[in-house]
């Protein structure tokens, strides 16, 4: 794991909202807020791992820094990325070459064009054709997986191929969104490898993910989002023993649930954003929810070391 020693995030997110606005019924127009006052960083060299249930705004996070949000999305808050803040004509000049996004489906692949010029129009500066050679040799990709099609892919071979486009880019930020579902445990173990030798070269690398389990094996620090807002940031060292480092219950809760620690459900379900609680998002299934819970929610603070939501954390 990797020791924190710049001081210089690459990407700084500070009190991100993201609302869409939905006609209902005729011309009536409505706000559907779906992500609030959401803070997270990344530096370089580090994994940060994003973990929630479906709906927690994990992946309109991704789409937010990347400046992929539909036209009906208003947004407020910053981004900044190394240092500076980014307008939607930044994002537009960064997407794909100091962002790069490896996504979920392999289906992202052109069906159209061979893998190897596909790796080959992402490259940003040099030999396209040597970089190409030289990554997909460095992901075990035999040479004449080049004149494939995507469809010729295997779906580890497939997987490859996005994370070596990513590579050759020459990011300085990788955004990976939920890239483990479905693999076996080889597939798996291999995949996070791939993100631990980006980050060994000075990326700042976001891993997307609802499985805290796959996050545990390879993040350095872990942001734990529910209701579409950040509700802890953890180091991975906090996730041990009963979770008595951890700061939040919901975080608490979810180390509580994996079956080695208890198996322990949490009560009731995730609010959906047009009825969202007043107060805390988590207070109605919270154990120490009191009554001033209910009323404001609360501000993130420092605590031990980790950023948290909740007015109980000491």
């Amino acid at each position: 794991m990797r020791t924190q020693t710049v001081t210089a995030p690459i990407l700084e997110v500070q009190d991100l909202n993201v609302s869409f606005v939905q006609y209902s019924g005729g011309l009536r127009q409505r706000s559907l807020e779906v992500i609030s006052r959401l803070s997270v960083s990344i530096y370089p060299g580090e994994i940060l791992a994003v973990v929630g249930a479906s709906g927690s705004g994990k992946s309109l996070l991704a789409h937010a820094v990347l400046g992929l949000l539909p036209g009906n999305a208003v947004t407020s808050g910053s981004i900044v990325f190394a240092g500076q803040k980014l307008t939607p004509e930044q994002q537009a000049s960064l997407r794909g070459r100091e962002i790069a996004l490896i996504p979920q489906s392999v289906n992202y692949l052109d069906p159209l064009m061979r893998v190897g010029k596909q790796v080959r129009t992402a490259v940003n500066g040099g030999q396209a054709a040597d970089i190409q050679r030289e990554v997909f040799a460095r992901y075990n990709l035999p040479p004449d997986t080049k004149r494939l099609f995507p469809f010729q892919l295997s779906g580890g071979m497939a997987r490859r191929v996005l994370v070596s486009t990513a590579l050759v880019s020459g990011a300085r930020l990788v955004i990976a969104d939920e890239p483990t579902p479905g693999l076996d445990e080889a597939a798996v173990e291999e995949t996070l490898g791939y993100f631990r030798e980006l980050a060994e070269e000075g990326r700042g690398v976001m891993l997307i993910t609802h499985d805290i389990e796959t996050a545990l094996k390879i993040a350095d620090r872990i942001a734990v989002f529910y209701a579409g807002t950040t509700v802890e940031t953890a180091l991975v060292t906090d996730f041990t023993g009963e979770g008595e480092a951890l700061r939040h219950p919901y975080t608490k809760a979810l180390w509580r649930a994996l079956p080695q620690n208890g198996f322990e459900p949490i009560p009731g379900f995730q609010p959906p954003p047009h009825a969202l609680p007043s107060g805390c998002l988590f207070h109605p299934r919270c154990p120490m929810a009191a009554p001033e819970c209910d009323t404001d929610r609360p501000e993130e603070r420092n605590v031990r070391g980790g950023t948290v939501r909740c007015i109980h954390a000491t």
